[in-house]
Parts: C-alpha cells; sequence; structure tokens
C-alpha cells in the first residue's frame, strides 16, 4: 500500500533579469580633447530583501584614458561610482520572500561602457549591466512511499524431492 511522505528542501523559488543602463560623468584634472578608451573594472554587488523587494547594492571603478594639451599628452582619470537597482520578482506557488530566504547575484553581462562624450572638460558616460537574480527558499514536495513488504516476493522453500522430480521429466532427446 502506497503513502504519501512530504519533504521539505531548498529550491528556486523565484529568478529574474534586469538590464539597466545609468550616465556618469567623470571629471579629469586636465580639460580632455578625446577619450581614447574606457573601461569598468572591480565590479562587486549584493542584493537582500527589503520589504518584499530585492535591492542590489553595487560599485565599480571607471578608468578614462583620454588626450589632453591639444592631443599632445595623454592621462588616466580613475573614479568609483555606486548604484542601486530593485528588483520585484515574482515568486513561485505562493511562496515568501523572508528573512530565511537566500538571495543570490549574479553579473549576467559585466558593466560596459556604451556610449562616451566630452563635453565642457567633463566626461558623460552611459554604462549598461545585466544582473540576475534567483530567491532559494524552503518548499516542500511530496513523494509516493510503498511499505516494505510491497517490496519483496515471497518465494516457499523447494525440498530436495521436487527437484529430482522435475529433474526426471527432463527429455534427453530434446536436442539431438
Amino acid at each position: 500500500m502506497a503513502s504519501f511522505k512530504e519533504i521539505v528542501t531548498k529550491a528556486v523559488i523565484g529568478k529574474a533579469k534586469k538590464t539597466s543602463t545609468s550616465k556618469f560623468r567623470v571629471t579629469p584634472t586636465e580639460a580632455p580633447d578625446t577619450v581614447l578608451g574606457c573601461w569598468v573594472i572591480n565590479h562587486t554587488f549584493e542584493g537582500h530583501s527589503q520589504n518584499g523587494v530585492v535591492v542590489i547594492h553595487g560599485g565599480f571603478d571607471v578608468n578614462v584614458w583620454y588626450s589632453y594639451n591639444n592631443d599632445t599628452k595623454t592621462a588616466v582619470a580613475t573614479e568609483h561610482f555606486t548604484y542601486e537597482d530593485k528588483m520585484n520578482i515574482k515568486l513561485k506557488d505562493g511562496a515568501v520572500l523572508n528573512d530565511a530566504s537566500e538571495i543570490i547575484v549574479r553579473s549576467l553581462t559585466q558593466p560596459t561602457v556604451t556610449d562616451v562624450k566630452v563635453e565642457q572638460g567633463v566626461v558623460n558616460l552611459s554604462i549598461e549591466k545585466e544582473l540576475g537574480v534567483e530567491i532559494v527558499g524552503n518548499t516542500m514536495i511530496k513523494v509516493s512511499v510503498e511499505d516494505e513488504e510491497d517490496d519483496y516476493e515471497v518465494i516457499e522453500d523447494t525440498k530436495e524431492e521436487e527437484i529430482d522430480q522435475v529433474i526426471d521429466e527432463i527429455d534427453e532427446n530434446y536436442l539431438k
């Protein structure tokens, strides 16, 4: 006879991803003529729950390589920026986001400079990034469990006399 057991386990109860573009300003010590290169490094982030919404706090360094003094000299300006993204994630099967939920944040696309302009001695940047969030929480599954006695076949003991009788009935000319 089969019965059911409930197993409590951890599972992904919600996931989402978000692409965002933000604008930043870098003010070098010299007035830049041309931007020669721009890159984003040291991207860090973490997420936590706040009133049922996942809030991601992160930051990165931006390096801008530029020319100045009528394009006769170059320099690199470095600046650290922080950001805050909020994600409202729909949870599966009526699950609830609470303090026991684990929030896993991944950078699906590293922050990248998509647009750069020099205006009045300031470098204006557009930086795009894509973050993915998974929420892991407790969930319950039901499994069918069979009783032990259903797993075994009952075999009667065979006596030596019955075995001898079966051997005597074998036709020795069968294969000829």
